[in-house]
């Protein structure tokens, strides 16, 4: 009876037992006097959780908040606004245990101008071994010839921070030098 009682009570013709009493029922006067007779539905995020609106945003606390600067009004320099259209080609030279690949990427445009690899069905079969120095030379080499065919004569290069420049990598940098294409090497 309760079931019903509350059922009819919420309903839109707000009709029970207890209307021909001129009377509503308990649980109705009680919210009444709380939320003024309307119930209130809080909106739900996507996750199933209230969104708690932080003090400067009204982001939802799920997100991440981005880092503030230490100084907002501290200015890039004209390199570092320059840089990216002074020397717009980098290398990106990955080696793993099975190949070699690298690629010239044009830092504005983000697109690649010329790739190489062991992968590749071209040298796939004239090589003995896909990761080793001689393949590591071929590499460069192929790289160099397609760099200058998309009119690429300069490159930087920035090794990763896992990466010494010795070994494999030097080895394609100096193939790409032999072969005529003008890299800047940056170590920090």
């Amino acid at each position: 009876m309760f079931k019903r009682v509350i059922q009819n009570a919420w309903s839109n013709k707000r009709v029970c037992e207890f209307q021909k009493y001129n009377s509503r029922p308990i649980w109705y006067t009680l919210t009444q006097s709380i939320h003024n007779g309307q119930v209130d539905y809080a909106p739900r995020s996507f996750f199933g959780v209230e969104d708690f609106p932080d003090d400067d945003n009204s982001r939802p606390y799920t997100y991440k908040k981005d880092k503030k600067s230490r100084n907002p009004h501290k200015q890039l320099s004209f390199k570092q606004r320059t840089v990216a259209y002074m020397e717009p080609f980098t290398l990106d030279v990955l080696i793993s245990k099975r190949f070699v690949s690298a690629s010239l990427t044009h830092r504005v445009t983000c697109k690649q101008v010329a790739v190489a690899g062991t992968n590749s069905k071209d040298i796939k079969a004239v090589l003995k071994s896909r990761s080793d120095i001689p393949a590591c030379m071929a590499v460069g080499k192929i790289l160099a010839d397609r760099a200058r065919e998309a009119d690429d004569y300069t490159a930087s290069y920035t090794p990763r921070e896992r990466d010494k420049f010795e070994g494999k990598i030097r080895a394609v940098v100096q193939s790409l030098i032999d072969s005529g294409i003008d890299v800047k090497v940056y170590l920090d």
